[in-house]
C-alpha cells in the first residue's frame, strides 16, 4: 500500500511483490515485464475524429515516490495525483483546492533515482524498510531536518565528481523494481479510455557538473515496459539512456525521452560536443533524433523559449525568465548566452540537418509543471496557493522571500505549463503517437487551442473550419511535419488558428506570431518574429511593429476585463524571405492579453504590497511544435 501522505502516515507493507531475478548489468535490468501488467481496456469503441481533437495533459509531475518531493512533506501519492488530475479536491500545505478543468491525460514522472529508497521508506515491512537511515528519514517531520538528512546521506554519497551511485541505504534492485511497479499499478488503475488517459513514465535526472540534462521517459504500452526505471546511477549520461531505449525497442518496448529545463543546462542541452568531448557524430544525432521527439518549453522553473537578455529584439522575450536560476550551481546565465534556450537549439539543429542529413534537435514542443506536490497541471495563476515544492514554497511568505533550494528564488517561480496534443481519440496509444509525431503544443496555463499547417501552393480557405483542417492535412503538413520543395510553387504558405481558453477568467488573445529560424554561413542560428493575425483595428507602423493590445488589469483587486483582444484569431502567412536552398524552421507563438500574475493574487489575498522588481502581470501564451523546411530530398524522421 502507498502512503496517503508522507508527512502523516506510512502504511504497512502487506505482501512481498514477486518479480524476476536480479540481473547484474544495467541493460539486463531493463528486460521487459509484461505478464504481470493488467490488460488495457479495449479502444475499438472509443470515439474517433479523423480531424483530431485537442487533448490537454500533464507530462511532468512528481509524487511522494520522488525523494525530493517526499522531503517537502506535502506530496500526493501517485494514485492521489491521478485523482487530482481528474478533478478531485486535495489539501496541500494547509490549502484545499482542485483544478476546475480536469485533464484529458497525464503521466506521473517520478525520479528513477532513489525510487527503490522511497519504496523502502513508504512501505513498512518491505525490503530495506528496516535500514537505520530509512527508519530515521521516516521519523523526520521537520523540513529542515529532512534537508540535513538529505545532505548527509545522499549528497555525500555523490561528491567528488565520479559516477553517481546509490546511497548506502538502498535496498538493491528489487526495491527499485517494486517502486516502479507500484507507480505502474496506479497508472493502470486510473486509465479510463475516452475520458482520462494515463501514460507509463519516469524521469531520468542526469545533471553532470550541475547542468540540467533531465529527461522524462515515456512508454506506449503498459504491458510492455522495462522492469526497472533506470536513473543516473545506471546510465550516467543521456547517450546511455538512448542506447537503453534502443535495446528496449528490439524487445518490442516502445519508448521516448523528453528533455526539460534547457534554461538550466549550462549550455550542455545543445552542446556542439558529445559527453566524451568529441564533436557530434552521425550516430549520435541519429540516436537523439530517433528517441527524443519533443522538448519541454516551460515549467515552474521558467520559460525556456528565449531570454530577454539574449533576444532583445523580441518584445515578448521578457516572460518568466527565472533569472535567479543563474544564482545556483554555477548556472550563470550570461556565461552560456543563447545556448541554454530552445529557440537556439531549434535553429542550431538546421546546421546538422544540412551537414549530416539528420537533425538532433528536431523537437516538437510540450509543457509541464514539474510540481513536487503531486498536483497535476495546477497551472492557473489564481490557483497557485500551495506552491509547487511542499515546505519550500507552501506559503505566501515563502514564495515572496525564500527559495526552492538549489534552483531559484520564490518570486521567480510560476505555476508551470500544460501540453496539448492533436489526436484522433483519447487513448494511450493515440496520445503517445501524437507526442511521438510531434503534433503537440504547449501553453503557459490557459487551454488555448492552436492549429498550424504549412504547404506549397494556395493556402487553405479559412472561412470553413473543418474544410481548413481537411485541406491542411491533405495538401500540406501539420505542426511537427517537414515541408519538401515543390517545383514552381514559390514560398511556403502557413495557416494559423487559435481560440482562447474556455473559462470566463481566461484572457482574450492579443496576436498570433510565426517565429522563423535559419542558420548563417558560420552555422549560427538567425531568427525573426512575424505578426500574422491580431485583434482589433491596430495597424503595424512603418517598421512593421504592431502597437500593444492594451491593459485592463486592476492590480488592487487582481482582476481584468476581456474588453480588448479577441476570442479567436486566424490567418495565413507567406514567408517573404524564403530561400529554397536554405534549411528553415517555423513555429507559432500565440500571445494573450495582459492578466494578473500569481504573485499579484498572492499579494491581494494576503493584503500585502506588490514586490518591487517582481512582475505583476503576464501575457500568457502558447507555442506550437515547429514545421521544418529542408531543401534536401532526405529529411529527419
Amino acid at each position: 500500500m502507498i502512503a496517503h501522505r508522507n508527512k502523516l502516515s506510512i502504511t504497512t507493507f502487506a505482501a512481498v511483490l514477486t518479480l524476476g531475478a536480479v540481473h547484474h548489468s544495467a541493460l539486463a535490468q531493463v528486460a521487459a515485464t509484461s505478464a504481470s501488467q493488467p490488460v488495457s481496456a479495449a479502444t475499438a469503441d472509443i470515439p474517433f475524429n479523423p480531424l483530431k481533437e485537442a487533448y490537454f495533459g500533464e507530462q511532468h509531475l512528481h509524487t511522494t515516490y520522488s525523494l525530493d518531493a517526499f522531503l517537502g512533506g506535502e506530496a500526493l501519492s501517485p494514485d492521489e495525483a491521478y485523482k487530482f488530475a481528474q478533478g478531485a479536491e486535495v489539501e496541500v500545505s494547509g490549502v484545499k483546492f482542485k483544478i476546475d478543468q480536469p485533464l484529458d491525460w497525464a503521466a506521473v514522472t517520478d525520479h528513477a533515482e532513489y525510487l527503490g529508497e522511497m519504496y523502502s521508506t513508504l512501505n513498512v515491512g518491505a525490503l530495506g524498510s528496516d535500514n537505520s537511515q530509512v527508519v530515521e528519514l521516516r521519523g523526520l517531520t521537520d523540513y529542515n531536518e529532512r534537508e540535513q538528512w538529505f545532505l548527509k546521506y545522499v549528497i555525500s554519497a555523490n561528491r567528488g565528481g565520479g559516477k553517481p551511485a546509490h546511497p548506502p541505504f538502498w535496498g538493491g534492485p528489487e526495491t527499485s523494481k517494486n517502486g516502479w511497479k507500484q507507480i505502474l499499478e496506479a497508472t493502470e488503475a486510473n486509465y479510463h479510455p475516452s475520458t482520462f488517459t494515463t501514460l507509463p513514465a519516469y524521469e531520468w535526472s542526469g545533471a553532470p557538473q550541475g547542468g540540467n540534462l533531465h529527461r522524462n521517459v515515456f512508454f506506449r504500452d503498459i504491458k510492455h515496459v522495462p522492469e526497472q526505471a533506470m536513473g543516473f546511477a545506471e546510465f550516467n549520461r543521456e547517450t546511455e539512456l538512448w542506447q537503453c531505449l534502443s535495446e528496449l525497442d528490439k524487445q518490442g518496448i516502445r519508448g521516448m525521452a523528453i528533455p526539460h529545463n534547457s534554461n538550466a543546462s549550462k549550455g550542455m542541452m545543445f552542446d556542439a560536443n558529445m559527453p566524451d568531448g568529441n564533436p557530434l557524430t552521425k550516430e549520435y544525432v541519429s540516436l537523439r533524433n530517433r528517441f527524443e521527439r519533443s522538448i519541454e518549453m516551460m515549467q515552474i522553473k521558467g520559460n525556456s523559449e528565449v531570454h530577454r537578455s539574449f533576444w532583445a529584439a523580441d518584445e515578448f522575450a521578457d516572460f518568466e525568465n527565472a533569472d535567479s536560476l543563474g544564482d545556483y550551481s554555477g548556472r550563470d546565465l550570461n556565461a552560456f548566452g543563447r545556448k541554454n534556450w530552445v529557440r537556439y537549439g531549434l535553429g542550431k539543429g538546421l546546421q546538422y540537418q544540412k551537414r549530416m542529413g539528420v537533425n538532433p534537435y528536431h523537437y516538437g514542443i510540450v509543457g509541464g509543471t514539474d510540481s513536487h506536490n503531486g498536483t497535476m497541471a495546477n497551472v492557473a495563476e489564481d490557483n497557485f496557493m500551495a506552491g509547487s515544492h511542499g515546505a519550500a514554497d507552501g506559503t505566501v511568505a515563502l514564495r515572496r522571500d525564500s527559495e526552492v533550494g538549489g534552483w531559484l528564488k520564490g518570486p521567480d517561480l510560476n505555476p508551470g505549463s500544460i501540453t496539448g496534443v492533436w489526436a484522433p481519440q483519447n487513448t494511450r496509444e493515440a496520445i503517445y503517437d501524437a507526442m511521438y509525431n510531434r503534433e503537440t503544443f504547449a501553453t503557459s496555463g490557459p487551454r488555448i487551442k492552436v492549429r498550424f499547417f504549412g504547404q506549397f501552393g494556395a493556402a487553405p480557405a479559412t472561412g470553413d473550419f473543418n474544410r481548413m483542417i481537411e485541406q491542411g492535412y491533405a495538401n500540406g503538413v501539420p505542426m511537427g511535419g517537414t515541408l519538401k520543395l515543390k517545383a514552381g510553387k514559390g514560398a511556403p504558405v502557413f495557416t494559423v488558428w487559435a481560440v482562447k481558453g474556455p473559462r470566463d477568467v481566461d484572457g482574450n488573445l492579443d496576436r498570433i506570431q510565426i517565429v522563423k529560424s535559419t542558420v548563417d554561413a558560420a552555422g549560427e542560428p538567425q531568427d525573426g518574429v512575424f505578426d500574422v493575425a491580431w485583434s482589433g483595428e491596430r495597424k503595424p507602423d512603418a517598421n512593421g511593429k504592431l502597437p500593444p493590445v492594451g491593459n485592463t488589469v486592476d492590480l488592487k483587486t487582481a482582476t481584468f476585463t476581456n474588453t480588448i483582444g479577441a476570442v479567436e484569431l486566424k490567418g495565413t502567412w507567406t514567408d517573404p524571405n524564403f530561400d529554397a536552398t536554405q534549411n528553415a524552421v517555423y513555429y507559432v507563438r500565440v500571445i494573450q492579453i495582459p492578466t494578473p500574475r500569481w504573485s499579484t493574487f498572492d499579494a491581494v489575498r494576503a493584503g500585502l504590497p506588490l514586490q518591487d522588481g517582481v512582475a505583476s502581470i503576464v501575457q500568457e501564451r502558447a507555442w506550437t511544435s515547429p514545421i521544418w523546411y529542408t531543401p534536401a530530398a532526405k529529411s529527419s524522421l
